[in-house]
């Protein structure tokens, strides 16, 4: 018997339409509080670039701006190729769902080559994955249970809570898709969107809160991806500033060993 399909590729499939058109549809399994997990949604326009026979080297950044909600259903992605050269190629996507312009996108891709790199960054410490317990999903998305949390610090327990208290926004987990998969470009896009919006961990409150843009930067190769199979990765997410409706957050993924694979910013709202 095939084994069943793991349900990001499932969510992220697209069928070609003709050159730089493909089609697909949200998934129930990647269902959030209002339209599709916004991380899924990166993935599969990170998607339409990867399966374009045109593209010629690995992603290294991926832009991502939710323009409006996604309703459950079909969507298309419209993929241009803008500039290329022997070195990056810059591209552009969009996802429309009736003719209706909801998301948009740009990623570069660029040609690693095996020239002099430095690593000055060190990973943080964290326990044995073993020994954190893992966080319930009761009460969450389902989008959630796609997902394995642990938490080593700034979890969600009693979330939400009006005690008035503000908390430190950084969060520190171990993070991985449930069931495990290999890791590759499409789990990494949609991980590094895997982390609560800040404003959750600070405040505690329940209130309008979205993604309305989001940068990621991959910093191994395909080849290197392939190497580390499905290794559970640890998270670590901070945000600086809350200001009139609108924070910033962080995010970085690396390896058990340290290794820096994926980080990058987001822009949130939110309102009372």
């Amino acid at each position: 018997m095939q084994p069943a399909q793991h349900a990001l590729d499932e969510a992220v499939r697209l069928v070609p339409l003709g050159e730089g058109w493909h089609a697909g549809a949200t998934q129930p399994a990647y269902a959030n509080m209002a339209g599709p997990f916004g991380g899924v949604t990166a993935a599969a326009l990170l998607n339409a670039v990867l399966v374009d026979p045109r593209r010629l080297a690995d992603p290294i950044a991926l832009t991502v701006n939710f323009c409006g909600a996604i309703a459950d259903g079909e969507f298309e992605i419209e993929t241009k190729l803008q500039r290329g050269g022997r070195t990056t190629q810059h591209w552009s996507m969009e996802l429309k769902q009736k003719g209706v312009v909801c998301t948009t996108a740009s990623a570069v891709c660029g040609a690693r080559k095996p020239v002099w790199s430095h690593y000055p960054v060190k990973g943080p410490t964290a326990p044995p994955r073993e020994t954190v317990a893992e966080m319930s999903k009761t009460g969450r998305p389902e989008w959630t249970r796609r997902y394995s949390f642990r938490f080593v610090e700034g979890d969600l327990d009693g979330y939400p809570r009006s005690d008035g208290r503000i908390l430190s926004p950084r969060s520190l987990a171990w993070i991985e898709d449930a069931p495990a998969r290999p890791l590759d470009f499409l789990s990494l896009a949609a991980l590094s969107d895997a982390f609560f919006v800040r404003i959750m961990h600070a405040r505690g409150t329940f209130q309008p809160m979205a993604t309305v843009s989001l940068t990621t930067y991959f910093h191994v190769g395909g080849d290197e991806l392939a190497a580390a199979g499905a290794t559970p990765l640890i998270g670590e997410a901070d945000a600086a500033i809350f200001h009139n409706g609108f924070a910033d957050q962080t995010c970085a993924l690396w390896t058990p060993d340290g290794r820096l694979v994926a980080n990058g910013v987001q822009i949130t709202w939110y309102k009372e």
